[in-house]
């Protein structure tokens, strides 16, 4: 489980989060949603300690990250994959080798081993022959998927998602969900997932987390989103083309 207390984060001189707490269930995606600047992305950082907090907590299955040795913490960080906004691919690299990456880095596996697991996790997100391909020769909706091979190789408790739709075309966009669901069943991951986009978080949250002004004033599920009455929430979920109380993709 991952515990968010109070945590502050400024830049400049300017407030970003203004103590945030959460809790992200195991074995649940958790929706973080929330306009453009208010502090999403920032908040998915500190839980991998990419970013060091100027006051507050993250603790990840007992362990406070700000307490522990850069060697503790690389230890912690092996159980996260992250899948970043823009996929961040390595554009010298073949898909293969990309996902081969974390591999070669985190474990003792052997050549062959490495190369049957990436090969695997190409597999899982339906790209079983994009291997030998380079980034550029890949759609963005193809260069995400291997960037979420690449995040699941070593097989993560957690994983990261930065906007993982976002520039994509509604089918595209729709795969990617299928594969966050997937993947969390087939796995046991427990996944968050920075978005703004609502049709996502209809289809595949557990439970959402409604960051406004560096805080969080509301959390619930998506049947507590159709019945909710905060009028920031409100206006942030008509804004983004979603009316209260319509069903979900999935209903």
């Amino acid at each position: 489980m991952i515990t968010v207390r109070d945590l502050h984060k400024s830049f400049g001189g300017a407030p970003v989060l203004r103590g945030v707490d959460l809790d992200v269930p195991e074995g649940e995606v958790t929706c973080v949603i929330g306009r453009s600047g208010s502090g999403k992305s920032v908040l998915l950082r500190h839980l991998v300690r990419l970013l060091e907090p100027d006051r507050g907590s993250v603790v990840v299955d007992g362990a406070p990250l700000d307490e522990l040795t850069y060697a503790e913490l690389r230890q912690v960080r092996r159980r996260f994959g992250v899948l970043f906004q823009g996929g961040a691919l390595f554009d010298s690299m073949s898909a293969r080798a990309n996902v081969e990456f974390p591999l070669r880095t985190f474990t003792a596996l052997s050549r062959t081993e490495i190369r049957a697991r990436a090969d695997e996790c190409l597999r899982l997100v339906e790209l079983p022959d994009a291997g030998p391909k380079m980034p550029a020769e890949l759609s963005g909706g193809q260069q995400k998927r291997v960037a979420l091979a690449r995040a699941i190789a070593i097989e993560p408790k957690y994983i990261l998602y930065d906007e993982p739709t976002s520039g994509l075309d509604p089918e595209t966009s729709n795969t990617i969900d299928d594969l966050i669901e997937r993947l969390g069943s087939t796995m046991g991951t427990t996944s968050v997932v920075v978005t703004h986009d609502m049709h996502s978080v209809l289809s595949i949250a557990d439970r959402i987390a409604f960051v406004h002004d560096g805080q969080i004033p509301w959390t619930g599920t998506v049947d507590d989103l159709h019945h909710a009455t905060d009028p920031t929430l409100l206006s942030f979920v008509r804004a983004n083309e979603y009316k209260i109380g319509a069903p979900s993709r999935t209903a």
